[in-house]
């Protein structure tokens, strides 16, 4: 069988991993990949946003399933585009896809289908949307109506940081022409759950925390995400029942009814709020860094899952009982701008897995080439264990221009 995952990043390559412990063995491409997802699959040099031609290298390579890790990938319409050609794939179309791409369509998707989340108003004029701020109380949230690649969100303390950050997003080129969705703070510890959906059917992933700020203490300007773990001791069952009924289960029942069924992963970003669990975002797909400490625990067949949900057939899935804890390791400078090119040694001795993020090869040596270059991910009977694991493996790798959080997880000690 021959499977092609669409990405090069941390997360396509633990979906590249849980496909290769399938059973099936299938022949796995990845379009680009990376360095680490070349040790498992053939790298092809085709960009992520590149439709026609990954239309083209499926159909010709005669690719059984199709696999899609980013958000742009989707935002382009490739699962539109395969579907058109009769190919199976795994992910939304575009106009479900809208649900991560547009927050006004999420926002009001909830609010039409009494999904909780925050109170919010959408503007596309500046002085509109200073005056509104004004008006509200701080913090106030800010989100970017498009992707942002998970950086479209800025938590203003001051009038000033709203006003700068309203200029960059509705005046400024830094975003491109666009809207803003203002919403009220929420206080609460956040955490994803992600959920296999084909249509009405909904079959959820193990809930796990990302570590959204660069530094320790939470401190920092945000990231794509420095590390997580799961399982989430703060999440109760009546939690995690309340959850996937009013809000999971329910959104994937909205698609329907809206004639923009969802199949793929709907990931929930949520929050346990003092007044309940609560929306803060949807993505369209599998999250970073969340997929590499979350796959890992799936005992089942990747590729029967993935076959499924492409299939529009019940998805089902058993997990690991074992914690898992991930650290990225970061370009120092990330999120800001970081020299590339720097040789990563000691990977060889790391007994956790090791998901490549940013990384490439040069002259035979593995370098840095991204902002999020790797992700250690160890998994353990506790918690605790499964971060003592992780720290030991963190030390192991030595380059001179990284950096990483030492307090992932700490927060389920509390």
């Amino acid at each position: 069988m021959k499977v092609l995952v669409i990405g090069s990043g941390g997360r396509e390559h633990a979906i590249v991993e849980a496909l290769s412990r399938s059973a099936k063995q299938p022949k796995i491409y990845a379009a680009p990949g990376n360095a680490g997802i070349a040790q498992l699959a053939e790298c092809v040099a085709i960009k992520d946003t590149e439709v026609e031609k990954l239309v083209e290298f499926a159909k010709t390579n005669n690719i059984e399933l199709t696999v899609v890790g980013p958000e742009a990938s989707l935002a382009a319409g490739v699962v539109d585009a395969f579907r058109a050609e009769g190919l199976k794939i795994f992910g939304p179309t575009k106009a479900a896809a809208e649900i991560e791409a547009s927050k006004d369509f999420a926002k009001r998707l909830m609010v039409k289908y009494d999904v909780p989340t925050a109170a919010y108003a959408t503007f596309s004029d500046f002085e509109e949307a200073l005056a509104y701020v004004r008006k509200g109380t701080l913090p106030t949230v800010l989100k970017y109506d498009g992707l942002a690649a998970g950086k479209g969100v800025v938590i203003a303390t001051t009038m000033e940081e709203a006003e700068t950050t309203l200029r960059d997003m509705l005046l400024d080129t830094k975003f491109g022409a666009g809207r803003v969705v203002i919403e009220e703070f929420l206080t609460g510890e956040e955490f994803s759950l992600m959920c296999f959906v084909a249509g009405n059917k909904v079959c959820p992933m193990p809930v796990a925390q990302d570590h959204k700020r660069a530094y320790d203490n939470d401190e920092g300007p945000n990231t794509g995400g420095m590390g997580a773990y799961t399982e989430l001791p703060f999440i109760t069952e009546e939690d995690h029942a309340y959850a996937m009924e009013k809000i999971m289960q329910r959104v994937a029942d909205a698609m329907v009814e809206e004639g923009t069924p969802f199949t793929g992963v709907l990931y929930g970003g949520l929050m346990k709020t003092p007044q309940g669990i609560k929306v803060i975002e949807f993505n369209a797909r599998f999250g970073d860094p969340e997929t590499e400490v979350v796959l890992p625990r799936l005992k089942s067949d990747a590729v029967d899952v993935f076959t499924a949900v492409a299939c529009n057939e019940e998805p089902r899935a058993e997990w690991s009982d074992e914690a898992t804890l991930g650290i990225v390791l970061a370009s120092k400078g990330y999120p800001g701008s970081y020299d590339k090119g720097f040789v990563i040694r000691g990977t060889e001795r790391v007994e956790s897995k090791l998901y490549h993020m940013g990384t490439a090869m040069k002259d035979g040596e593995l370098v840095t080439a991204g902002g999020r270059v790797m992700f250690v991910v160890a998994s353990a009977p506790t918690l605790r264990e499964a971060q003592a694991k992780a720290r030991e493996d963190i030390a192991k790798i030595e380059c001179e221009n990284l950096f990483h959080r030492t307090d992932i997880g700490n927060k389920a000690f509390k």
